[in-house]
């Protein structure tokens, strides 16, 4: 496991990381999300070891993280770093061979690498001869071609169309499932939402919430409600305890103090005729993101 703890970093006046502290843990796929300047690509560059905190630690199972590890980490940057003019897969066996792998093995791996990631068809190719998505599917099989000990990867699904989000999700939730930590930073919350195992919400350099997404649910849930039903729906708003937020006509939907107080909303509307749908709204992270960082 990855801990990031105290973390502190400033930039002249700018304090941009104040007392970060999260963990990455193996096999899971960590959601690090935040608005534009929130200190998420501080964060991994501090993590690789480009930048020096001022002051907290990066640990790794309980001791300080070390130049090796962090040499077997995979990083994707948000800017893309491959060469434009050198084909595809010669630069992941250039990548491979860095890392200490065989020509052989480096070659192998970089063709299973595109294989999976559907690029196996363009391997001879010059990287600038690639659309973007493609080139970002490139960058994202130099992250893993020399089977990484973790992997960093700044807004890897930038530019992908839904099929190739598709692709590359099956292929980095693969690699969590071998014991990998990955950290994953984008700002797809949907593509967040359907990919991460645990969630850490940035906002001004402050971790504002973490959590798996059903404790970030838990958290953050308000006792809103949906009541759908064959009569008009306006005599909710003369119920005790509640707080209609909208209403149209048959629909009504609304906050409750407690339970029981929705329950009550729910028998008075079944003396009243037919009743269609009625329960608790379900929130998205992006109302928990917005909640949270506001």
């Amino acid at each position: 496991m990855i801990s990031v703890t105290g973390v502190n970093k400033s930039f002249g006046a700018a304090h941009v990381l104040k007392d970060l502290s999260f963990d990455i843990r193996p096999g899971l796929m960590t959601g690090f999300v935040g608005g534009n300047g929130a200190g998420k690509t501080t964060t991994m560059r501090i993590l690789l070891g480009v930048l020096t905190p001022d002051s907290g630690s990066i640990d790794v199972d309980g001791a300080p993280i070390t130049a090796d590890y962090r040499a077997g980490i995979g990083y994707m940057p948000e800017e893309r770093g491959l060469y434009p003019k050198m084909a595809v897969l010669d630069q992941l066996v250039y990548l491979g061979r860095l890392h200490g792998m065989g020509g052989a093995a480096a070659k192998a791996r970089g063709l299973e690498m595109l294989e999976r990631l559907g690029l196996a068809e363009r391997a001879g190719s010059r990287l600038e001869e690639l659309s973007l998505g493609n080139q970002q599917r490139a960058q994202i099989a130099a992250a893993l071609v020399h089977e990484p000990v973790a992997l960093v990867l700044d807004e890897p699904f930038s530019g992908l169309d839904p099929n190739a989000v598709a692709t590359t999700l099956q292929v980095l939730r693969e690699t969590a499932d071998t014991g990998v930590p990955v950290l994953f930073s984008s700002h797809q919350l949907d593509v967040v939402e359907r990919l991460c195992d645990e969630l850490v919400i940035l906002a001004d350099g402050r971790v504002r919430a973490a959590g798996t997404r059903a404790q970030l649910l838990a958290a953050h849930a308000e006792p809103e409600w949906e009541l759908v039903a064959d009569t008009d729906t306006g005599w909710v708003r003369g119920m005790q305890g509640v707080e209609v937020l909208a209403f149209d006509g048959g629909r009504a939907r609304f906050r409750a103090v407690d339970e029981a107080a929705a329950q009550s909303v729910l028998g008075e509307a079944v003396t009243r005729g037919g009743v269609r749908r009625f329960g608790p709204v379900p929130r998205t992270l992006h109302e928990i993101f917005t909640e949270v960082t506001r």
